[in-house]
């Protein structure tokens, strides 16, 4: 890349009244009063410049189309009546693409449920998870989804489909030209300050990961990007993990887990193992145990980690990559599904880093907000929705929390990217000191995003 940048009257790290000079994509001098060289000047007017961040866990393609969705989780639709007007209202304007669906709503939903709502117009709602996606019968219809044998259509006892498809993304998906445009996308994660990604979708197909590269290449999305989910042989996925399942939804396999994982070893690609439950996250150390932990091996969520995992995750240098913010957003639900010796165990934190153990933090977006500031506030209160602290021992310092989305990429939970001469320009300027936007992390404090050199708009 090419082009200077010059920004003034900023602090970096600590420091207030430096001005820093951008050339080429990198950092190259750091000081107070430098002389401007007649390229792109901008003043920061005392805000803090640091490392962009990081989300070390997103989903790239569904946040996309999460953004062009109707939302009809808890905190827009209250109950049955309300997510059938919601429904009601969209299908006017033709087929229905619903997200964020919990089932404090309105229960489990089914075709039957959905039928009750809109007959003669497709909808399909996606659980908040993003496990499960609920179809009406016009949707199985025009999916071919009636008849399938997939077992990722659940059939009831009749042989009938009811509606639900597990993990069945491939089986929605019409073809390469109803991937979701990337610009949204690209532009809100600027406006927080984020200047990569990686992308936790598992087993991408080769024309995902081409239109997500194409993404890139068009400047649509200008982050940095790794992708857990490239094909486990493609020479340059190389160091870069590979994502796995442990799902209890489909029946948990403690031999095949461990035959993939060395699978992934074999690949030279470190294993991402995705575990929510206790018996998820219990058999996904136990595999990467068995298998022979790898440097750059990681859990992803590890919802509930029970403490004596703790110094083995330690030792092996596991990587947590957590959620703390789900403990905001669905904390309340929780506290009142999950058994209450294992609420403590929920995302943890500060308990993790206290035994040693790396930990980076990524918003599962769209099945999380996508805001990291956010995630930030979460981890420092880890109060739910109505005031409830869970888990007051995994709480967080503000610095602390901030670290978690300042790991590269490759090692998140590392030693945070800092501001020096020599450093590749991804940037986020603040509105302010450091210290005064961490007192009350907000998205809205972050005034410019530098990608490679280059200045980024805010929605």
């Amino acid at each position: 890349m090419t082009g200077a940048l010059l920004i003034r009257s900023c602090e970096v790290e600590g420091t207030a009244g430096l001005d820093v000079r951008i050339r080429d994509g990198r950092v190259v001098e750091i000081d107070s009063s430098l002389r401007p060289d007649g390229k792109e000047t901008f003043d920061a007017s005392g805000g803090a410049l640091i490392h962009g961040l990081h989300d070390h866990h997103l989903h790239l393609f569904a946040l996309a189309a999460d953004l062009r969705s109707v939302h009809c989780g808890p905190d827009a639709v209250r109950d049955f009546d309300g997510l059938a007007a919601t429904l009601r209202a969209a299908a006017t304007e033709g087929p229905v693409r619903a997200t964020r669906y919990f089932e404090s709503v309105a229960g489990t939903l089914d075709r039957d449920v959905l039928d009750r709502c809109v007959a003669n117009v497709p909808v399909r709602v996606q659980h908040r998870s993003g496990a499960v996606w609920f179809l009406n019968s016009t949707a199985l219809s025009a999916t071919g989804l009636l008849d399938s044998d997939d077992p990722a259509v659940e059939r009831d006892e009749h042989d009938r489909a009811t509606g639900r498809i597990v993990r069945g993304d491939h089986l929605l998906r019409n073809d390469d030209s109803d991937r979701p445009d990337l610009a949204a996308v690209g532009r809100l994660l600027s406006s927080y300050g984020v200047t990569g990604v990686t992308d936790a979708t598992p087993r991408l197909d080769v024309g995902s990961v081409v239109a997500l590269h194409a993404g890139q290449d068009s400047g649509a999305l200008p982050q940095r990007m790794l992708l857990l989910g490239a094909p486990l042989e493609a020479a340059a996925a190389q160091g870069v993990p590979w994502k796995l399942l442990v799902d209890e939804m489909h029946g948990l396999d403690p031999v095949g887990l461990v035959d993939e994982i060395r699978a992934a070893h074999a690949a030279e690609r470190p294993a991402a193992l995705h575990c929510t439950s206790r018996a998820e996250t219990i058999l996904a150390v136990d595999s990467l145990r068995r298998a022979g932990p790898r440097p750059g091996d990681r859990l992803e969520h590890a919802g509930v980690l029970p403490i004596e995992l703790g110094a083995g995750l330690a030792r092996d240098g596991i990587t947590v990559v957590t959620q703390p913010h789900f403990i905001a957003e669905r904390g309340d639900d929780y506290l009142k599904d999950v058994d209450a010796a294992d609420r403590d165990l929920l995302y943890r934190c500060g308990s993790l880093l206290a035994a040693g153990v790396p930990v980076a933090a990524g918003t599962d977006a769209p099945y999380g907000r996508p805001d990291p500031w956010a995630a930030m506030a979460a981890a420092t209160a880890r109060r739910t929705a109505t005031g409830t602290v869970v888990g007051p021992d995994e709480r967080l310092s503000p610095r602390r929390a901030l670290d978690l989305f300042l790991g590269p990429p490759l090692r998140p939970g590392g030693a945070p990217r800092r501001i020096a001469p020599g450093t590749v320009a991804d940037l986020c300027l603040l509105d302010g000191p450091l210290d005064a936007v961490l007192a009350e992390p907000a998205a809205e404090r972050v005034a410019a995003t530098v990608i490679g050199g280059h200045l980024t708009g805010r929605d």
